[in-house]
């Protein structure tokens, strides 16, 4: 029978762990406020350097953030969205989700060409909030349509910066969109029960 995720607190721990490296990565540049350039040239996404034989750094870089406004910001999405994903999808439904979407986002970045830098979480992120929105339209026979709308206006609304990586955001999201509804379109829906009642034909018999 499916489970969901809840007991294994996953957005708290993910939260936790790039609170963690946020912190690390604090020290090694000497300022709480922001991440050196060092620091992210060491373990950020270089266009550059993951298509000369380093892509690890597709991963690293995800939970590397460049400063406390986009941790914060970040981690506030994923607390909203992961703990909605975490009632839908089990643990490693969960943790697909948001790796291959932080990793399709990062893939996609390639695309910006090889002197491109990019680092955040962003990307998977996106991921979680495309599956947490579509997945329950599409298990119900829903019209899917409406959580698209929101999916890309939240896409829109979260990328007017010029700092924002949008291939990254764009690519979690379809990924996370489309694993969301493979995820509902094969899972077996949970057994209904029926409940009938009988009147009788007439009174007093």
């Amino acid at each position: 029978m499916f489970k969901n995720s809840q007991t294994y607190m996953p957005t708290y721990t993910l939260i936790a762990i790039n609170v963690a490296v946020y912190g690390y990565t604090s020290i090694l540049s000497g300022n709480i406020n922001g991440t050196s350039d060092s620091v992210i040239s060491s373990y950020g996404q270089y266009n550059a350097l993951v298509l000369n034989g380093e892509p690890w750094r597709l991963i690293t870089a995800i939970f590397i953030h460049a400063d406390l406004l986009h941790i914060v910001g970040n981690m506030l999405f994923l607390l909203i969205f992961g703990l909605r994903a975490e009632k839908l999808f089990d643990l490693k439904e969960y943790l697909a989700i948001y790796f291959l979407s932080g990793l399709t986002g990062g893939l996609l970045t390639l695309l910006m060409g090889p002197d491109v830098w990019s680092i955040g979480a962003s990307g998977a992120i996106f991921g979680i909030i495309g599956a947490s929105l579509i997945y329950p339209s599409r298990a119900i026979g829903q019209s899917i349509v409406i959580a698209l709308l929101f999916s890309f206006f939240l896409l829109i609304i979260n990328s007017l910066s010029p700092d924002v990586n949008v291939f990254a955001h764009l690519g979690g999201l379809a990924a996370g969109l489309l694993i969301g509804y493979a995820l509902a379109a094969t899972r077996k829906p949970r057994q209904m029960v029926t409940y009938k009642y009988n009147y009788p034909s007439s009174f007093g018999k």
